[in-house]
């Protein structure tokens, strides 16, 4: 039972970090492709807005999940990291790379030293989201087995199953970036930042829809232990997050944007949790579970108590910082000369 609970809590931390942190990996790419040096300012000036004040807040949820795996399961966690530390290093540094480039970005005034400090922090937007799939996909397709660096550490993560969660994660994190986005311009009153946002929303939602279609048929090749859950156990989820999806782009196309991002939201929340349900109760594939790698009942109290304890100051303080600036109006800002 607390095993369970301790799984279930880390789940809904890894839910709110790809919600939020993937919201802000996302941006980057729009900051990436949002054109040259005048013609993309007043995208670029509404995505630092945005993204600046809570970019670092929101790997708060990558530590909480990182953290609650090594207390809580250990074994798994000595694994995964052992076996794909390739993948995991390479995330590790495009997150430093980016929260640098970004800082150091906004700190500059020289043009060309912005263009390369935006340019390091977008393309870091787009590569840490893909490892971060990639270790997903290693993990959901038996590719990490328990103990020390006993799967491939070179290749574990280059299987076609690792590579649809990395193409994947830069999907989602580009659609809800420019869902969050959309309603960010709206509130701005620019229309032209909303029809630019609004036409990325909808681009990049077809986009993943046809890639996560053709995706099944990677999944039953290569994954069909996932496959099997997937389209049995946890199919309601999965229907579940087709329909918030379609419902998402429904209501980006009708401009109700505030209710598009929910639907984006539970789109994506629903994909992490139809996940947990097809490999449930395993925490390894094929066959190490989640109660043979749980820590002792006494580590678990433990940690879900200060967990407990934690949300009184987290949640809250992290609920004010949003609401502050999601109701702060932008000023604008001459684009570079």
């Amino acid at each position: 039972m607390l095993a369970d609970m301790t799984l279930a809590v880390m789940w809904l931390g890894l839910t709110c970090y790809a919600l939020f942190g993937g919201a802000d990996f996302g941006a980057g790419l729009w900051d990436l492709l949002a054109g040259g040096t005048r013609r993309g300012h007043t995208q670029r000036a509404l995505i630092e807005h945005t993204i600046g004040p809570v970019w670092e807040a929101n790997h708060v949820w990558l530590i909480f999940v990182v953290v609650l795996l090594w207390g809580g399961f250990s074994p798994v966690f000595a694994a995964v990291l052992s076996t794909l530390y390739l993948p995991l290093t390479f995330a590790a540094l495009g997150i430093i790379a980016r929260g640098a480039a970004f800082a150091f970005r906004k700190a500059s005034s020289a043009t060309a030293l912005r263009r390369l400090f935006g340019a390091c922090f977008a393309l870091s937007s787009v590569v840490t989201p893909f490892f971060l799939g990639t270790v997903a996909g290693a993990v959901a397709s038996g590719r990490v087995p328990p103990g020390l660096a006993e799967g491939d550490t070179r290749t574990g993560w280059l299987h076609p199953t690792s590579l649809l969660g990395g193409v994947l994660a830069v999907l989602t994190c580009a659609h809800l970036a420019a869902v969050y986005l959309c309603a960010d311009a709206a509130r701005e009153g620019d229309d032209a930042l909303v029809a630019a946002f609004r036409r990325r929303a909808l681009i990049s939602g077809a986009v993943t829809g046809v890639v996560a279609l053709a995706g099944v048929a990677v999944l039953r090749a290569d994954a069909p232990l996932l496959f099997d859950g997937l389209t049995h156990r946890a199919l309601p989820l999965v229907v579940l997050s087709a329909l918030a999806g379609l419902a998402g782009m429904v209501l980006v196309a009708r401009r109700r944007f505030v209710a598009a991002r929910l639907a984006a939201a539970l789109a994506v929340a629903a994909v992490l949790w139809s996940w947990g349900a097809a490999q449930y109760p395993l925490m390894l594939v094929p066959d190490t579970t989640v109660r043979s790698t749980a820590s002792h009942s006494s580590v678990l109290t433990a940690c879900l108590a200060s967990l407990g304890v934690g949300a009184l100051l987290l949640v809250p303080s992290l609920w004010w910082l949003y609401h502050l600036f999601q109701h702060e109006q932008r000023r604008p800002e001459a684009p570079d000369a």
